[in-house]
């Protein structure tokens, strides 16, 4: 009977069966000694490898030991079907023409990285390379399919290098879309050399740069926003990002800086005025209704302004700065505790938490840490964040051994083998300091308030230069803040003082 014709109660009995593996009633994917398995079963008994306790050889264990339900290899478990590649002849999950998935994602990525000749494009040799090596190769074929609404957007972008319509500058970057599809194959292309080194938040700023200026729909606002930003803020900003890397933060607080000069220029276009005509009184009107923040971030505009003869010289209000009030010695002791003694924190959390409480580091700073800073000496864990290096306490020592050993390295399509201490997704970045900073809070301790607490508690018993090179802070921030403790420690001269003259 032609399949056409086949009744719904014929399709049942023919291709679905009860998993032997999950249980579920479904269509089958293959029949195992054990039994019919489904497709999710197969695919997840596939993805495990490891030293058969069979025959002791290094392969896939996708079968079950009869006597306990062992994994074991395809020949012990007396496999039919055979998942070796017809080209390589590893064993993996096998795709169109039995092909593994190595072998599928290097033929996929040399179609869309073809020049038109039938062969990746030489520049890209790196890319495709970096990308057919990575540990887990089904990632690198579940990113190039991608998720809706952006599916194929990987794919699209690929085969716009291959063929040329997208030049290797980052210049070129700042225009495509999805602009996160987009960020992330620039990542790896840095990440293998096609692309110089360029801070990801300066790319992040400057792709939002371009899309700020095009949103603006008055011309002489347009240019006085382009001057401003190109020859006062920008330079700043690559300033800093020459001496360390920029933190979330600092793009957004610039950001912010571009955002209000704009809403000023609108604010004196709808009482008929432009940025020459601004007078004191437009100045003491817009702070007026302002709330802190804003005032903070239009300074720098109005500064500038003030700098290039746009406008005429006036009294900008004082900047406030109010900071939040520190964390008694008792609760930091106390939430300390608790991150030490829980079972039911995630150990990701609680490292980042003891790193503040304990070493008064940043987040910004605590995700730029990697395996290296971690140094194991006899009995003792010391951690890397100054000279000399700090001595870890034996319960948090406990808590950093155990998360370095089970930490995964998020050894997927956009950053592969990462050693950043807490990596992220993107290729060759931490995580994102937001996004610790939230599972921080989750734990209950708050990042600011806490790291006064702790910065506050050290330079009260040691030196302020102590504190300084240990933790990595700079000697005049160490200084102000013993001041304002009440540190005893003013007559302190830094140095080694083990040698005598």
């Amino acid at each position: 009977m032609s399949p056409a014709y086949r009744t719904p109660e014929q399709f049942e009995r023919w291709h679905k069966r009860t998993c032997a593996r999950c249980g579920r009633f479904g269509c089958f994917a293959a029949v195992w000694p054990d039994g019919s398995v489904c497709r999710t079963c197969e695919c997840r008994a596939l993805r495990l490898h490891g030293r058969c306790p069979g025959c002791g050889e290094q392969r896939i264990l996708p079968g079950r030991r009869p006597a306990d339900g062992a994994a074991v290899c395809t020949r012990c478990a007396g496999f039919r079907p055979s998942y070796a590649c017809s080209r390589c002849g590893g064993e993996s999950q096998l795709h169109a023409g039995r092909l593994c998935t190595r072998c599928t994602l290097s033929d996929r990525l040399a179609v869309l990285l073809d020049d038109g000749t039938g062969r990746v494009r030489p520049e890209l040799e790196p890319l495709h390379r970096m990308l057919t090596s990575m540990d887990n190769p089904r990632t690198g074929l579940s990113w190039l399919d991608g998720r809706p609404p952006n599916a194929g957007a990987a794919a699209n972008l690929l085969r716009g290098l291959g063929t040329g319509k997208i030049p290797l500058t980052h210049e070129a970057f700042h225009l495509l879309q999805p602009w996160r599809a987009a960020a992330h194959l620039r990542d790896l292309l840095m990440s293998c050399g096609l692309l110089p080194r360029v801070d990801k938040q300066l790319c992040l700023f400057e792709r939002w740069l371009g899309e700020h200026l095009a949103g603006i729909t008055e011309p002489d606002h347009q240019q006085v926003i382009r001057r401003f930003a190109t020859w006062h803020v920008l330079p700043r900003l690559r300033a800093r990002a020459d001496r360390k890397p920029l933190t979330p933060s600092a793009r957004g607080f610039v950001g912010d800086q571009v955002a209000r000069a704009t809403a000023f220029l609108g604010w004196l276009a709808e009482r008929g005025l432009r940025l020459s005509d601004c007078r004191q009184g437009e100045i003491d009107a817009w702070h007026a209704e302002r709330k802190q923040h804003e005032r903070t971030a239009i300074r720098a505009f109005l500064l500038w302004c003030m700098d290039n003869k746009l406008t005429r010289r006036f009294t900008l209000p004082v900047t406030q700065i109010r900071p939040a009030a520190p964390l008694t010695r008792a609760r930091r002791i106390e939430l300390l505790g608790h991150v030490l003694t829980t079972d039911d924190a995630p150990l990701r959390s609680g490292v980042a938490a003891g790193l503040l409480l304990l070493y008064a580091q940043p987040v910004s700073r605590i995700v730029r840490l990697t395996l290296d800073d971690i140094v194991q000496e006899a009995d003792q864990v010391l951690l890397r964040l100054g000279d000399p290096s700090s001595p870890v306490p034996h319960a948090f020592a406990a808590l950093l051994l155990d998360y370095t050993a089970s930490r995964t390295t998020m050894r997927t399509a956009t950053n592969p083998g990462s050693t950043w201490l807490f990596p992220g997704r993107r290729a060759g970045q931490p995580l994102r300091p937001e996004h610790l900073a939230s599972l921080v809070h989750e734990l209950g301790v708050p990042t600011t308030a806490g790291r006064a607490a702790a910065i506050r508690q050290h330079v009260l018993e040691m030196p302020a230069p102590v504190v300084a090179d240990a933790l990595g802070y700079h000697h005049v921030t160490t200084t102000r803040l013993a001041n304002q403790a009440g540190a005893t420690w003013s007559r302190y001269a830094p140095g080694d003082h083990t040698q005598r003259p």
